[in-house]
């Protein structure tokens, strides 16, 4: 998985797998979602993220393993 902030372009993209994406699908404002040949999601993009999360916090993200 990787994560990536564009500070400038004020986007966030998580990639989950690095499958070809296939298509796309824009679940809510500003939030799409892209999907490979098996349906699956792998990976989400988030736009106008500073007025979402406070950019300290996307300079600080922590990650959880359960």
């Amino acid at each position: 998985m990787r994560i990536h902030f564009d500070e400038q372009a004020d986007a966030v993209y998580i990639r989950l797998d690095e499958s070809p994406i296939v298509g796309s699908e824009e679940i809510r404002t500003g939030v799409v979602l892209d999907f490979n040949a098996a349906d699956q999601v792998v990976g989400i993009e988030i736009l106008g993220v500073k007025d979402r999360v406070p950019l300290a916090n996307l300079k600080s993200m922590q990650f959880e393993v359960a």
